[in-house]
């Protein structure tokens, strides 16, 4: 039975990657009581019988999706479901009352043609591409409060726009020289038999892949050209790492003219001065995946290479965490009007 005093939270797709990680994450979050957990393949099971290391904890029982049974029984719905699967659905919680943070792609992109042209597929609910809030928490804080549909961003672009922002708010680079090289773990590919995907062959290897159309270039772009109001290209290079979780992604800019080391440096501190889960690290020091491993913690460092005239800014984040399943409830947190760290100050296993 739901207490009074927390908000009602369903999880649809709760045993995918991003899924389980969000259950993780608001099983112990003060204020949330999980009330539905959604799985279409682990329906009418427990959650700890699917995976074990959630043992011990009250939560419900995973069951098949009825929206109908959602309606009444959540406050909040986080939907996982992949593209294309919920969005129908998402439409009509919305119109219910219902207020939904979405994990897939199917709200980011606010052209209905180019989501069209990158995910194969008409848009079920285009109505709703312009009320979405694009849910990159740390400059979303205004409009979250209000917000009745947040489309969180893809585990790329988050660990991109984190180290570009800044940059481009203060208009210190120039936005026709952007590459990104980011290296991924395996969970970013989600749950699904994959042959790309088996140990075989991932285990020692290394390898790019969909360089220069991968799905999340487009949401990128928009969101890179909606801060300096023209259209800008994105050469992205992803690669897979024999890893389980976390992306590492280095940016390679060219500065303006007369840019300095201490203006970057300023820009980032001004961006990031209120953000928790943002570590500016000093000059010399290089992100890390295992220091945020398993958390919402994201790291930022810059090297400003003048004989090349070139900047590169390197993020680390953890894909399943600030890149999926943490950052969704950081937006939770400040839909709610809560403490934005609230749930979310785990730290990272090292070793």
């Amino acid at each position: 039975m739901a207490r009074s005093d927390r908000v009602r939270v369903a999880v649809l797709g709760a045993t995918g990657y991003s899924g389980i990680e969000t259950v993780r994450l608001l099983a112990c979050h003060p204020l949330v009581e999980l009330t539905v957990l959604t799985s279409e393949h682990y329906a009418g099971r427990e959650v700890a019988a699917v995976y074990r290391h959630l043992k011990g904890l009250d939560l419900p029982s995973l069951e098949e999706l009825r929206p109908g049974a959602v309606k009444g029984r959540a406050d909040v719905v986080i939907s996982c479901l992949p593209e294309t699967v919920g969005a129908s659905l998402i439409a009509g919680f919305i119109s219910s009352g219902l207020r939904v943070i979405d994990l897939s792609a199917d709200f980011r992109l606010r052209d209905p043609e180019v989501y069209r042209r990158v995910y194969k597929h008409e848009h079920p609910a285009p109505e709703l591409l312009k009320e979405a809030v694009y849910g990159l928490s740390e400059f979303r804080r205004r409009e979250l409060p209000e917000a009745r549909l947040v489309a969180n961003p893809g585990c790329y672009p988050t660990g991109v726009l984190l180290g570009l922002v800044p940059l481009l708010l203060k208009g210190l680079i120039d936005p026709s020289s952007i590459v990104v090289d980011a290296k991924s773990g395996t969970t970013g590919a989600r749950r699904v038999p994959n042959v790309e995907q088996l140990f075989a062959e991932v285990n020692e290897n290394f390898r790019p892949y969909k360089v220069g159309n991968h799905r999340h270039v487009p949401e990128m772009e928009q969101e890179i050209s909606a801060i300096l109001d023209r259209e800008v290209a994105v050469m992205f290079v992803p690669h897979l790492l024999p890893i389980n979780r976390g992306i590492l992604t280095s940016i390679f800019l060219r500065p303006r003219a007369g840019t300095t080391a201490d203006d970057i440096q300023a820009a980032f501190e001004a961006a990031y001065a209120k953000s928790s889960f943002i570590r500016l690290l000093s000059q010399g020091e290089m992100p890390e995946l295992r220091n945020v491993r398993a958390t919402n913690f994201c790291e930022i460092s810059f090297v400003l290479h003048e004989r090349s005239h070139t900047l590169c800014v390197i993020t680390a984040i953890d894909n399943l965490g600030k890149g999926a399943a943490g950052q969704a409830v950081q937006n939770l947190n400040l839909m709610m009007g809560w403490d934005e760290n609230a749930g979310l100050l785990n730290i990272a296993p090292v070793p």
